[in-house]
């Protein structure tokens, strides 16, 4: 692990330097020259380049076929062959770098890689001002997640995160009922998904360590672009093409995958912004496994300050099937949904579930019977989430989830990923400064040491 201070010394004189390099070329360089994305007038279509396109890279890209889909970038040739057959016409790339330093007739990148290189290729796009889409969690880690914010408004790009909920209806009419007074003020939010138990392909390697055994590298993979910043380690189909979601070095946990999509609903209507303290439980087990892998199923403890004229708020997360204490406001035998929320108030109580609200109700269904609904004061979003990124591309009013936001949301998430490595702990944050008052060895965690010729 390198420690963070010293890294954040050394990527700010980096981006400093590229900062005022963009910043002069835009001044000088005319957009007709640059081919840049800054003034699309609407009725033009948007050269659009995906990286990362055999999974959920592939599905966003559908939703962005007005645009015109110019290039594809993924290390995994037969993992994307679905995509690449879709777009006869985009050139091909394995490797980010090259593709931006060969290829400069788009505008935006759609971002879907592992989480362990969001965070790389969305600021190697956003210095060249481009736009961009990038999924959930918008980063690998707590630090990387502010530099991504920095660097948003440093660029002054259009960005999306992919928790796609946040540009629903259901969303929009959960903040308009809190503000509404509904369920009164609001001090305790108890969320949860099934996963990783939950027939995800990674759900057993809560109890497993690192393979031993090396197989060969298929001839269609680039491993070593696929590891991309972190440490090497040999190729095992354990990790590649969907299972690396529970290893530390590569995704982020349930927390980390479901979190953007769970708890977005409370921290964007409640204004929750940074927790004052983080504390985690959970099934770790033998050393050798919980170094490696995150667990079976945890609970996260975040508590955040009063604001304003609001009280301070808890909001515990649960995974791997354990559930939260039931309201009492629950009907009997009323089944709450795999992934969701309770939201509680001092008047009552709203149940939604995952992915921005959907299935929003208030509890019991009699009180949701009787409740008048305020007026709709929340602009909607009138298209899909990637619709609503190609939108502010092309008129300069931000997405949904722009980075400012989506930014804010991963870095409190992925706190509870610190929070769970420091099982029991209880850490106290410093949102200010970007550190725990309280534990240098969370703070070690904020960030990793990336491998020799990669950095942010």
């Amino acid at each position: 692990m390198a420690k963070v201070s010293k890294i954040k010394k050394q990527i700010g004189r980096r981006e400093f330097l590229k900062a005022a390099t963009v910043a002069s070329a835009f001044v000088i360089v005319p957009r007709h020259v640059l081919g840049g994305p800054a003034h699309t007038p609407p009725s033009e279509k948007l050269n659009i380049a995906g990286i990362g396109v055999g999974g959920m890279g592939g599905g966003n890209l559908r939703q962005c076929e007005n645009e015109n889909i110019v290039a594809l970038c993924d290390v995994d040739s037969n993992y994307a062959a679905k995509t690449i057959k879709r777009y006869p016409k985009a050139k091909l790339h394995k490797d980010y770098r090259v593709m931006f330093d060969k290829q400069k007739d788009f505008d935006a990148v759609v971002i879907a890689t592992p989480d362990h290189t969001h965070a790389v290729i969305t600021m190697a796009a956003m210095e060249l001002g481009k736009h961009v889409y990038c999924q959930k969690p918008l980063t690998h880690t707590v630090y990387e997640a502010r530099k991504i914010i920095e660097a948003a408004r440093r660029y002054k790009v259009q960005t999306q995160m992919g928790n796609q909920g946040h540009s629903s209806e259901q969303i929009r009419l959960l903040k308009e009922w809190l503000a509404d007074g509904a369920i009164g003020n609001v001090t305790q939010v108890y969320a949860w998904t099934d996963r990783p138990v939950g027939g995800d392909p990674w759900s057993d390697f809560a109890v497993r360590a690192r393979p031993k055994d090396t197989p060969p590298v298929p001839e269609s993979l680039d491993w070593d672009l696929w590891l991309g910043p972190v440490p090497y380690r040999p190729y095992h189909p354990e990790y590649h093409p969907m299972k690396w979601r529970a290893w530390l070095d590569f995704g982020t946990g349930a927390l980390g995958d479901m979190g953007c999509h769970i708890i977005d609903p409370a921290f964007w209507a409640l204004d929750l912004g940074a927790p004052e303290t983080i504390q985690a439980t959970s099934t770790h087990w033998r050393k050798e496994v919980s170094s490696e892998t995150f667990p079976r199923a945890s609970i996260v403890r975040y508590e955040f300050p009063a604001r304003g004229n609001r009280p301070p708020v808890k909001l515990t997360w649960y995974d791997g099937r354990l559930l939260p204490p039931i309201s009492d406001e629950m009907e009997k035998g009323r089944k709450i949904p795999g992934s969701g929320a309770f939201i509680i108030g001092d008047k009552g109580c709203m149940l939604h579930g995952s992915h921005g609200a959907g299935g929003l109700r208030i509890v019991p269904e009699t009180k949701m019977r009787e409740y008048k609904r305020p007026e709709k004061t929340i602009p909607r979003v009138n298209n899909s989430h990637e619709g609503d990124w190609l939108r502010a591309c092309k008129e300069g009013k931000p997405a949904s989830s722009s980075f400012e936001y989506g930014g804010a949301l991963t870095e409190m998430v992925l706190l509870g990923m610190v929070a769970i490595r420091m099982k029991d702990q209880k850490l106290r944050w410093d949102a200010e400064n970007l550190k725990f008052k309280n534990s240098d060895a969370a703070n070690e965690l904020l960030h990793i040491g990336y491998r020799d010729g990669w950095h942010l």
